[in-house]
């Protein structure tokens, strides 16, 4: 196991990503240091790596029409209405304990909101944060809890609940990929397989809050928060990414809303973010929110919003190809079950341990799944473990390491949105907090699940 690629692979990708080299240019190096550690050849590994960029195309326009819906939204005015109120609530005077818990529920919410209800993931991050960041710094919140906050309604809701990207990673994919391992998925329910995983997340979220960032944190005030304090306060929709500043109505404020329950119902009926965003987007540009004349301007607003982390997570399906590619995922596998031989409590440990690795270095739950349904289900009911059991082992060891992944979205998004000022470092600030606040209780409680289940 020592010198498996792929453990070697995603090692050096963290490292790199940890010692500051641009994320983008750590899964290249680490893809092609496990390529070339798995004895592929310099061809070999770059054909894989292309062929996963390839897959990845539909990534990139699901993340770019995303884009375009999230600066629709804004151009409606619906982000900065919460934050205008909350900054015009503090300026009164209400610097209560009250408010900044009720902002945490909000930024919990619509998080949460993002993954099942409002199918727009990491889109609103960039447009409601940064307007925020003015309330954060009069608070004195430490940046590094907003992460957290986010981090969990981003990663738990699709990981517990069984409906938009939710459906996805527990329907479509997991139970699937079980299913075609071996498994009756007939009366199996994914939300009872993954409650007890699902609370570690829960508890990791009430450490960050209440214990390891309790503390005020002070930043700057930089030039950028004036601006959106004026800017709000005169009531006006602050977009940093929006070509024109919108009037708030009430008219614009019920076209936003259609527009979000006509990209839902679409979603949800075709089982395609891309078609949701896209008759989303429809909806504004139909009803002159977003006029023709801007169309273009905003939807390449939304292009650039979103390009950076389109960019990465492409890059992270050319990593995850070329690991695919050495072949080694399964010897990793097999040498880990050499050493529990039998021991369940063991194994399940392993397993988890495995899928944080993989995770990691992929940067995607929803990749990693197919990969370890194909080996974990054997090596399951060999084991003797529930099909219940087995499933909540499968769906925690995809899910482990997507919060406190350099490639991951789930980082990413909380970084665009914390970082407009430079004031908060992707992996120090965004990375390394999520990694412990959430891998590490994933990871207790998904063994506990996989004990008793």
């Amino acid at each position: 196991m020592t010198i498996n690629a792929v453990l070697l692979a995603v090692i050096i990708m963290l490292g790199l990503s940890l010692a500051r080299v641009h994320v983008v240019l750590s899964l290249l190096i680490g893809a092609l240091a496990g390529g070339l550690i798995a004895g592929l050849g310099m061809t070999d590994t770059l054909n894989a790596f292309q062929e996963g960029i390839r897959n990845g195309a539909q990534i990139a326009l699901s993340y770019a029409l995303l884009g375009a819906f999230a600066v629709a939204i804004a151009h409606s005015g619906l982000p900065q209405s919460l934050a205008g109120a909350v900054i015009k609530r503090i300026d009164a005077g209400g610097t209560s304990g009250m408010i900044k818990y009720m902002l945490f529920a909000g930024l919990i919410t619509m998080s949460c909101f993002s993954q099942n209800l409002i199918p727009i993931h990491i889109a609103f991050i960039p447009l409601l944060v940064p307007p925020l960041l003015l309330a954060f710094n009069r608070m004195h919140i430490d940046r590094r809890l907003i992460a957290c906050l986010l981090t969990f309604g981003l990663v738990t809701t699709y990981m517990f609940i069984p409906y938009g990207f939710g459906d996805i990673y527990l329907n479509q994919i997991m139970l699937k990929n079980v299913g075609e391992a071996g498994i009756d998925i007939s009366n199996i329910s994914v939300t009872k397989a993954m409650a007890i995983p699902a609370l570690g997340m829960f508890v990791g979220l009430l450490v960050a809050v209440f214990i390891s960032y309790r503390k005020p944190r002070q930043y700057q005030q930089l030039a950028i928060d004036k601006a959106a304090h004026d800017e709000v306060l005169e009531g006006d929709a602050l977009s940093k990414t929006a070509a024109s500043v919108q009037t708030q109505s009430k008219m614009k404020t019920l076209v936003a809303l259609a527009a979000i329950v006509t990209a839902f119902v679409v979603q949800m009926y075709t089982d395609s973010l891309l078609l949701g965003s896209m008759f989303g987007f429809g909806v504004f540009m139909a009803t002159g929110v977003v006029k023709w004349s801007e169309a273009d301007t905003v939807f390449n607003d939304g292009i650039k919003l979103m390009a950076m982390i389109g960019f990465i997570m492409i890059t992270a399906q050319g990593f995850a190809e070329v690991m695919k590619a050495t072949e080694q995922i399964q010897p990793l596998v097999d040498g880990a079950a050499s050493l529990f031989a039998g021991n369940k409590a063991i194994a399940a440990f392993i397993m988890l341990l495995i899928g944080l690795i993989v995770t990691m270095g992929i940067g995607s739950s929803f990749s990693t799944i197919p990969i370890l349904a194909a080996i974990y289900v054997p090596l399951c009911i060999s084991l003797g473990f529930s099909p219940l059991a087995t499933v909540a082992i499968i769906g925690t060891a995809g899910a482990l390491g997507d919060a406190g992944s350099p490639a991951s979205d789930s980082t990413l998004g909380p970084t665009s949105g914390l970082n407009i000022d430079g004031q908060h470092d992707h992996i120090k600030d965004s990375v390394v907090p999520t990694f412990l606040h959430y891998n590490i209780p994933l990871l207790v409680f998904g063994w506990i699940a996989a004990m008793v289940l």
